[in-house]
């Protein structure tokens, strides 16, 4: 279950912990850089905070950003279908009917993650909650063209999308009197 959304001044007043749990699902299996962004506090606007989110994507090692885009699951891939997608990944590819594929669609996503792994050896990452079914499958076979520098960038800008829009689902659009 989601936290439930706190207006900015509760969460610029939260102690680091409570901040990192707050935000734990933002990056895909990457709490730590919650604690990374509690550290910049205090925030004066809810863009402010997810521009945090998407440049403490960016800020690791290659090594570390390869890993991070590496942490989110394949499209309508085998974590989908056994359930074992976070939350957030459940709803966003739920949104964007990932969930509800036609038996051909299914294979094309398979084909389409496959050829994307052999390429890059990481997944495809998308922020599906700004995109539908039709645009997700285009931009996969477009950026297979791209050269592997070119993609982790690519991913890493849909990263901080995606973490855009999951930071701004635990902040309140107002505060609180």
């Amino acid at each position: 279950m989601a936290p439930t959304a706190l207006s900015l001044s509760v969460l610029n007043a939260l102690s680091p912990a409570a901040f990192a749990a707050h935000f734990a699902g933002v990056l895909e299996h990457s709490p730590h850089y919650a604690a990374q962004v509690a550290a910049g506090r205090p925030f004066d606007t809810p863009e402010a905070l997810a521009q945090a989110f998407a440049q403490a994507a960016r800020s690791g090692s290659p090594a570390e950003t390869l890993t991070l885009i590496r942490a989110h699951p394949d499209l309508a891939g085998k974590a989908a279908l056994a359930g074992d997608l976070t939350p957030e990944s459940a709803h966003e590819q739920a949104s964007a009917g990932l969930d509800r594929l036609t038996p051909e669609e299914y294979a094309e996503f398979q084909a389409l993650n496959a050829a994307y792994h052999r390429r890059f050896a990481m997944p495809y990452v998308v922020c599906v909650r700004e995109q539908t079914k039709a645009s997700i499958f285009e931009g996969a076979r477009r950026r297979l063209t791209h050269t592997p520098e070119q993609e982790r960038g690519a991913a890493l800008h849909e990263i901080g999308r995606i973490a855009r829009l999951r930071v701004l689902d635990l902040i309140h659009s107002q505060e609180q009197p």
